[in-house]
This record gives structure tokens, C-alpha cells and sequence, in this order.
């Protein structure tokens, strides 16, 4: 089973990337995958089960405590077979979320949720890497390769950027690599020529470009994801291309995150073309 944890900036298309690509693995590939939503919203799973909220880890653990956590409980699945669970986090302005993503991490370790038939399990991480919480997927070995989405647009690349120092800070403490970033385009101006330069300046590769579409919003729209609403859908296919590239990667690196004079210099180049 590889052990994946998916980062990138909030707002860029992390949770929507990560579900499509999960659905096309499953329809296309035909490969198991579990997915552990380590953000406090619990939006990591919605697509996949049809919009149906889901009753998060840390919510029963407050409500009924730990004895009545199982995996019948709190795991449901979805499109394909694919297994679900939310963490979740405290309720707002109350306590710190990183640490619902410890706590729930090992108790699905401790229930045997991970189990060894799964080809794939995800981990769909909040944000930035800003704290020891949500870095703990990295910190402690729980995912053995990390893929950014990110986009052309200045705050992402700057978040895809600092989320490889913390892939730095714990590669050799955990054994954590860095498969590629994935370009979730917004349609900016020499987006695809950006993106490969800084990939290839920190030492990795854009493992795919994810073209706007705006079929992916429609799918949504239907509790859905694109490969699920129509795999017919050129958008269906560009995630299956994905999934392809992920499930065949064999390149993973320690990235060699660029200082901030150097990445300001990158994109203001960049700014200043026509």
C-alpha cells in the first residue's frame, strides 16, 4: 500500500484534485484507496459520497468518547468502494485542529482502518504546513510520498514553496518524499512555463496539468466528481492521466526549497512579461 498525503494552498482545488484523482484510480485502474480528510471542514470526502455529510472522528469522539469509536462508524464508502473518514477538528474558536489530525490518525492506526489489501490511502491535509499537527502525516512516516497542487499564481507557488520546507525538515527524520506537483490551473499568464521552472528549481517535475474546466464546478454541483458525473468528459480523462502518472511514479526526491529572494526574483520575471 502507498501512504500519500496531498498539501497545497486553502482555496486552490486540493480536496477536489485529491477526490478526482481517488475516483479515476478506482474507475479506471480499478485500485483500492482510502482517504483520511485531516481538515476541520471534513470536506475531503463529499464528492466522493455523494454529498452526504459525514459524521467526523472527533465529533463522536466528544460526543460518545473513545470506546465508541469503530471503524463501522466513522469509515463510509463511496464511489468505487472507496473507504472514507473525517477527522474533523474542535469546534470553532475552541482548541487546535492539528491535534484532532493526531488523534485520529492513530486511532484509525490502532482499528487496522489502513488495511493491506488497499492499493492507495490518501491523506488530504489543510493548507499550508503551519503547524506540528497538520505536518504529523509527514512528521511521524504516516505518508511515505507528498504531491503539492498548486498553480501559477503567486500565494500558491509561495505555499507549494514553504510546504517543501517542512518536507525538508522531516525527510530524513520519517523517509517523506516528494512525488511532484500538480498545476491546478487558474489560467494565468505563462502558467505551464512557470510552473516547470520552479519545479525543476526545487528538483521535482510537474507531474500533470490540470486544465480549468468547468465541468469540474457542474460535477460539484451534482455531489459529484467529473469521473463519476461523466467519464467521457475530457476532464474525466485529464484526471485519469493523472492518476496514471501518480500510480507510475517511480521519481521522488528531497525538493530544495528556494529562498525567498530567489522565488520573488522567479516570479517577478514572470510579471513582467507580455
Amino acid at each position: 500500500m502507498r501512504k500519500i498525503a496531498f498539501y497545497g494552498k486553502g482555496g486552490i482545488g486540493k480536496s477536489t484534485t485529491q477526490q478526482n484523482t481517488a475516483a479515476a484510480m478506482a474507475h479506471f485502474y480499478d485500485k483500492k484507496v482510502f482517504i483520511h480528510g485531516c481538515d476541520p471542514k471534513a470536506d475531503s470526502t463529499r464528492l466522493i459520497l455523494g454529498g452526504k455529510p459525514q459524521e467526523t472522528l472527533m465529533d463522536t469522539l466528544r460526543e460518545e468518547g473513545e470506546d465508541a469509536i469503530t471503524i463501522e462508524k466513522v469509515v463510509k464508502t463511496g464511489f468505487k468502494g472507496i473507504r472514507c473518514v473525517e477527522s474533523g477538528g474542535p469546534e470553532p474558536g475552541v482548541g487546535c485542529a492539528g491535534r484532532g489530525v493526531i488523534t485520529a490518525i492513530n486511532l484509525m492506526e490502532e482499528l487496522g482502518a489502513y488495511t493491506p489489501e488497499l492499493d492507495f490511502t490518501f491523506f488530504d491535509v489543510l493548507g499550508d504546513v503551519v503547524c506540528g499537527g497538520f505536518a504529523m502525516p509527514i512528521r511521524d512516516g504516516k505518508a511515505e510520498e507528498v504531491y503539492i497542487v498548486a498553480s501559477g499564481e503567486m500565494m500558491a507557488i509561495y505555499a507549494a514553496n514553504n510546504i517543501c520546507r517542512g518536507l525538508l525538515k522531516y525527510a530524513n527524520q520519517s523517509g517523506v518524499r516528494l512525488g511532484g506537483i500538480i498545476c491546478n490551473s487558474r489560467k494565468v499568464d505563462n502558467e505551464v512555463e512557470l510552473m516547470e521552472e520552479f519545479t525543476s528549481a526545487i528538483g521535482t517535475k510537474m507531474i500533470h496539468f490540470v486544465p480549468r474546466d468547468n465541468i469540474v464546478q457542474k460535477a460539484e454541483f451534482n455531489k459529484k466528481t467529473v469521473v463519476e458525473y461523466d467519464d467521457q468528459e475530457n476532464q474525466a480523462k485529464e484526471y485519469g492521466e493523472l492518476a496514471r502518472k501518480i500510480i507510475e511514479n517511480d521519481s521522488f526526491v528531497i525538493p530544495k526549497p528556494l529562498s525567498m529572494d530567489q522565488l520573488e526574483a522567479m516570479v517577478v520575471r514572470y510579471g513582467l512579461m507580455d
